[in-house]
């Protein structure tokens, strides 16, 4: 499967945004689906998962509240709404597909992800 990640750009602290990984090659129902980030500087961080049909979702404590993920399985698409954006949310979003159950022991680990999107910049001003 190949991810192709879009919908980042510069917004203002408070804004929001939606980012969108559209998959193409098999169907993204096959998956389940992360968004991770990485900051300058900094490792790679897990934000959000959710399973294969959407039954369960997953978040870091720092996006708890502000960011949603959501899947349209027909539509071959993954999103990620952003509200209540934070300058420390400035950060390549990368989302990531898994195929094996064993994900579902550990959903924020990045090394249960078996294919990567280019990822897509989001910058939060101040």
């Amino acid at each position: 499967v190949q991810l192709q990640a879009s919908g980042g750009g510069l917004v203002q602290a408070g804004g929001s945004l939606r980012l969108s990984c559209a998959a193409s090659g098999r169907t993204v129902g096959s998956y389940a689906m992360g968004w991770f980030r990485q900051a300058p500087g900094k490792d790679r961080e897990f934000v959000a998962a959710i399973t294969w049909r959407g039954s369960a979702t997953y978040y870091a404590d720092s996006v708890k509240g502000r960011f949603t993920i959501s899947r349209d399985n027909a539509g071959n698409t993954v999103y990620l709404q952003m509200n209540s954006l934070k300058p420390e949310d400035t950060a390549v979003y990368y989302c990531a597909a898994g195929s094996k159950r064993s994900i579902l022991l550990n959903m924020g680990a990045y090394n249960e992800y078996d294919y990567w999107g280019q990822g897509t910049l989001v910058t939060v001003s101040s």
